[in-house]
């Protein structure tokens, strides 16, 4: 049978809507009435009223109604369900009419009018015969009408009107022709239309009628469907009816799950659908027609399928265990089993023909109830009428079967699965159906399609290594490639099915190896087993043609896409080389096949292909067969033993510090004279499963079985993809000589001592030494080097000086001098790079070899300079006065651990200060030891600043020293340290006083106390002595007195000493009396507090005078 009679009517699928049949309008030469059919129809939005609405003339011919019955007693039905029902309450029996006509209520011809509206009216409802369809009156007027009750004419009019045409009042309706054209006409749609129709089955007839109305809800409808769908499977069923039941089931089963899906419980749906499955599933009918039960499930699962993907485009949710590709799958599924049935059922003897006359036509050309069977429409016994007709009846339905593309309609099913579990993330599942799908294609005889999907999935094959899935997929692609004659694809598929991911029989991989060395021979090979015969012959032709062509013998294949029957690794021996010993690389080669096999070359390429050249091993005899014993032994590949191929070569000296990668590794099958593949490992090793099989190698805990000598474990050779190519080991050492730590400032000298040890001269040595690269940036900014200690560093110098030729290695030394500026730790790098010739495998070359030293460089502070002003009674002071004397301090501690030579000392003043006495060095040719200190100070004063600033700058220190070494004359270094800033203050009243360095007991001891007035006003001054328990003095205790402006005041007083020592000499009080703000206290600093008094000597005793 064809699969259209499987499909479900157009009318059971579309949305039942209420069928409005519009008269009285003209819409083709009336403008009116053009506009309010395109307000029904055009642009409708999805909240109005579900209405089918259709044009037709007032006596049109509706489809006549039969007599209804006055009783169902003793009646027998004929079927179940008739197939024109459905189309004709949805599309030809209305559930209402509505007569359009033009009358205003004002009209002047209103009686005749009337008349004519009645006698529309009577004409519509003879034209129904009887039928239950409503009939509804729209008068479309010029005129808004007025709100209900205030126009009286009206009302008189309307009800003149209902009577004439025998109307109720609910059925008359004004359609006023304004610019709300359009809202009067949605207030019409929201009419409550009542529809009435039975047929035997009643409640899936009411189901339909309440699904249709817009103003019930569909819960209702799904309970009389419900209700339906368990009377039919009350119904007794036997082979004569099994059919029509199974398919009103499905309809009905159709309406249910929709309706659930509407409602967005689509778990019901599923539950419904289940339900519906687990019945009919084993009500199969006919075993002679066992394959239309089949195609029935089959179209079950799809149709379910497929409302699962509506709803799910219409928002509903669908997850990864619960999805539309499922049911595709299953309905695929049962259309396989459909036509293997068929294939089983409908294979008769070749003198079989359809029977004629054809008992699958009728007299209408359509069937009256569904599923029921032509040759016996209306029948409802148990027994066939007629068993002949009976047995033509399935032998064209056998027929007809045979017929049908069920590859077809397998594949649009898979292809539906497929692209749902590719929605939903199922790989694993998209991949199983596409494998069905591409054998499909092969029954199917589209070998180009199937051959494509084949080869798209098994790349997840190989890779997740599912050999027996594989396998399969292989020789169904290897059948494919064959009868299609595509060299190259049958040779690949062929190498897969040798090797180690075929589950394959020796036999059978005997065969194909067979096979592969015919075509690799250029001859055409033995058909595969279980194909077509005539796409065998037609593939013969083909391989005749590709043998008779004289190009396109070449092909390759990139191992890492497949897994044949040959592996390969390829390995440098070490991570590194040097430039003057040969690089040396190993190719290991390992075969899975069933016999030995025989390679005609093996090339490595590299990243540098000029060494390409030393990595090829080639066949010298072209002309032999594939399979007979070369010459070269090793050319043979043993199944299951690993061939080791060495290669070497000298590297070039360009190349060194540069990688040499393994591209690639090409080995040839075949004869260049003939047909040849290469067989090409990207990267030199590894195929699709390769890495897992690695990965699982290295896991394993397997005990390895010990192999003889001769005999390599593949799983123990280890990858080495790239070598890197190192200069030359240096034989030279580098001696750094020098004093650590460097002291910041001064020019270190750091002595470079180059020994050779070569067997030849060392040439062209240069030295590059600084500052190692990648380290702070302040540390750059910092340093400098230079190879001359006698010039000072400065920013034009660098951190890193390279390449100070040496020429030819003398014995010798270089000294290297280091300008740190600042502290903390420096890596410095002594790069010594030479040229030196070598012969390595018989080939002279040039070597350039290195040798680095690095070394780590403390700096510290040679010295802290400490800065202080002092009185002359050496105390501290944070201020000075304009003309008065004071002491600059200069403390040098050492910090250095090694001796420090302090060559001279500078002070040099600012314009501030001047100095009272020539200042020298008093530490010149002082040498201080690591914490040791030396001091000196310098006499100042200030003189009067005439801008009147209160903090002057003092001036520069500068000390010139070296380190005092005896491993190397240093040089001198200057360093600059900047003195403080010191408050400067005016003084009105200065005090200094004249006395004696000692006195001596009971001897008189003369003081003389200056006082100055330094102001331009006549100072007021109070002056008074205190006494001291030391001292007996004679002169003025107290006084007052006035000094002139600029001029000095002399007081002599005679100090009487008491007792020997460092005593306190008597206190002298100042006051001025008009700057009360300077205290006596103040002045007394200027003046000194003590003195020593030596003892009362004897007469010539000089030991008191000496001391």
């Amino acid at each position: 049978m064809s699969p259209a009679q499987w499909d479900l009517p157009p009318e059971l699928c579309c949305r039942p809507m209420a069928f409005v049949a519009l008269t009285g309008l003209d819409v083709v030469y009336n403008a009116i009435h053009r506009a309010i059919w395109d307000a029904f129809c055009a642009n409708r939005r999805a909240d109005r009223v579900p209405i089918s609405f259709k044009v037709l003339l007032g006596d049109h011919e509706y489809p006549k109604c039969r007599t209804k019955r006055t009783s169902y007693e003793w009646y027998i039905p004929k079927g179940i369900l008739k197939t024109g029902w459905m189309n004709k309450h949805l599309n030809l029996v209305p559930a209402l009419v509505v007569l359009f006509y033009e009358l205003d209520w004002d009209d002047p011809q209103w009686k005749e009018k009337q008349s004519e509206c009645a006698t529309k009216v009577e004409i519509v409802r003879t034209s129904l015969q009887g039928r239950n369809t409503k009939v509804a009156v729209v008068l479309i007027q010029k005129k808004t009408p007025l709100p209900p009750g205030e126009d009286l004419v009206a009302s008189e009019r309307a009800s003149a009107l209902c009577g004439a045409c025998d109307l109720s009042g609910k059925s008359l309706f004004v359609l006023p022709h304004t610019d709300h054209l359009v809202g009067y006409i949605i207030r019409l749609e929201s009419l409550d239309v009542e529809y009435l129709s039975f047929a035997v089955n009643r409640n899936f007839y009411i189901a339909e009628f309440i699904y249709k109305d817009p103003h019930t809800f569909h819960v209702l409808s799904c309970r009389y469907y419900r209700t339906a769908y368990s009377l039919v499977h009350e119904l007794r069923a036997h082979e004569t009816n099994m059919l029509e039941i199974k398919t009103m089931a499905g309809f009905i089963n159709y309406k249910i799950c929709r309706l659930c899906f509407q409602h967005n419980t689509p778990l019901d749906a599923i539950a419904q659908f289940r339900k519906h499955i687990d019945l009919c599933k084993k009500k199969i009918g006919s075993a002679e027609l066992a394959f239309e039960h089949t195609a029935w499930m089959s179209k079950q699962f799809q149709s379910f399928g497929d409302l699962f993907d509506e709803a799910i485009k219409l928002g509903l949710t669908a997850i990864q265990t619960q999805n539309p590709g499922f049911y595709y799958q299953q309905a695929a599924y049962y259309a396989q089993e459909r036509k293997q049935q068929a294939g089983q059922l409908c294979s008769h003897e070749p003198g079989v023909v359809y029977p004629a006359p054809d008992p699958l036509e009728t007299p209408s050309g359509a069937l009256d109830f569904y599923g029921q069977r032509p040759w016996r429409q209306g029948h409802q016994s148990i027994d066939p009428p007629d068993s002949e007709k009976e047995k033509q009846g399935i032998l064209a339905l056998q027929v007809k079967e045979r017929d049908v593309l069920h590859s077809e309609l397998v594949i649009a099913l898979l292809s539906n699965a497929v692209a749902q579990f590719k929605k939903y993330k199922c790989p694993r599942m998209k991949s199983h159906l596409m494998v069905q799908m591409g054998e499909e294609y092969y029954h199917a005889k589209d070998y180009t399609k199937a051959l494509k999907l084949l080869d798209y999935v098994m790349c997840d094959y190989r890779t997740e290594r599912w050999w027996s899935l594989l396998t399969s997929i292989l020789c169904t692609a290897l059948k494919c490639s064959y009868l299609m004659g595509q060299v190259k694809d049958y040779i690949t598929y062929s190498m897969e099915l040798m090797g180690r991911a075929s589950i394959l029989h020796e036999e059978q991989k005997s065969r194909i190896e067979k096979n592969l060395i015919k075509v690799l021979m250029n001859e055409v090979p033995q058909p595969e087993p279980d194909c077509d015969l005539t796409s065998v012959k037609t593939a013969q032709s083909l391989w005749s043609d590709r043998i008779s062509l004289a190009g396109n013998n070449e092909f390759t294949i990139e191992v890492q896409d497949y897994v044949p029957f040959v592996q390969c690794k390829a390995k440098f021996l070490y991570p590194s080389f040097h430039i003057d010993e040969p690089v040396q690389l190993h190719v290991y080669v390992r075969a899975d096949c069933p016999h030995p096999v025989r390679f005609s070359k093996l090339c490595v390429s590299l990243s540098n292909q000029e060494y390409n050249q030393y990595c090829l091993l080639e066949d010298t005899s072209k002309e032999k067969d594939i399979l007979e014993t070369s010459t070269q032994e090793n050319m043979c590949l043993v199944p299951g033993k690993t061939r080791k191929y060495c290669f070497k070569f000298v590297a070039k000296t360009e190349d060194v510090g540069k990688k040499i990668e393994i591209t690639s590794v090409g080995l040839m099958l075949g004869r260049e004279m003939g047909r040849y593949v290469y067989l090409n490992w990207r990267g030199g090793w590894g195929d699709a499963a390769s890495s897992h099989e690695t990965l699982q190698a290295s896991r394993s805990f397997k005990r390895r079985t010990r192999l003889p000598e001769q005999q390599l474990d593949w799983d123990t050779v280890t990858i080495q993809s790239s070598t890197m190519i190192i200069s030359r080991v240096p034989k030279i050492s580098v001696q750094l000589t020098h004093e650590p730590p460097a002291l910041t400032n001064e020019m270190y000298c750091m002595i470079v001592t180059i020994q050779s040890e070569e067997d030849t001269v060392a040439k062209d040595i240069k030295l590059t030494a600084g500052l190692k690269p990648g380290q702070d940036a302040s540390l750059t900014q910092s340093t400098q080097i230079t190879v001359n200690g006698s010039e000072v560093c400065d920013d034009s110098h660098p951190a890193l000086l390279p390449d100070i030729s040496l020429g030819d290695l003398q014995p010798g030394q270089k000294p290297l001098y280091i300008h740190c500026m600042s502290t903390g730790s420096r890596i410095l790098l002594f790069h010594v790079a030479y040229s030196v010739s070598a012969t390595v495998e018989g080939k002279d070359i040039n070597c350039k070899c290195h040798k680095d030293e690095t070394v780590t460089l403390e700096t510290v502070v040679p010295f802290e300079v400490a800065m202080k002003f002092v009185s002359s009674k050496f105390e501290h002071l944070e201020r000075v006065y304009v003309d008065i004397p004071f002491l600059l301090m200069m403390d040098i501690l050492s910090a250095s651990p090694w001796p420090i030579e302090l060559v001279n000392s500078e002070v040099q003043l600012a314009s501030s200060m001047t100095p009272i006495d020539q200042p020298q060095s008093q530490v010149e040719g002082v040498t201080l030891q690591t914490s040791e200190c030396a001091s000196e100070c310098f006499l100042l004063k200030c003189p009067p600043v005439q801008n009147g600033t209160s903090t002057v700058a003092s001036g520069h220190y500068f000390i010139s020293w070296k380190r005092k070494s005896a491993f190397a004359e240093t040089s001198v270094v200057r360093t600059i340290v900047i003195l403080p800033h010191v408050m400067l203050e005016n003084i009105p009243l200065y005090v200094h006083a004249e006395l004696p360095s000692f006195g001596r007991v009971r001897e008189s001891l003369p003081v003389r106390y200056h006082l100055e007035n330094r102001t331009g006003l006549v100072q007021d001054v109070e002056i008074g002595v205190e006494p001291s328990d030391a001292f007996m003095f004679s002169g003025l205790k107290q006084v007052r007195m006035r000094i002139l402006p600029g001029a000095e005041q002399e007081m002599l007083y005679n100090f009487y000493p008491l007792m020997a020592g460092y005593q306190v000499l008597p206190q002298l009080n100042v006051n001025l009396l008009r700057f009360p703000n300077i205290s006596s206290q103040l002045l007394r600093r200027f003046l000194p507090s003590r003195i020593f008094v030596k003892p009362q000597g004897r007469n010539g005793d000089t030991s008191i005078e000496a001391a």
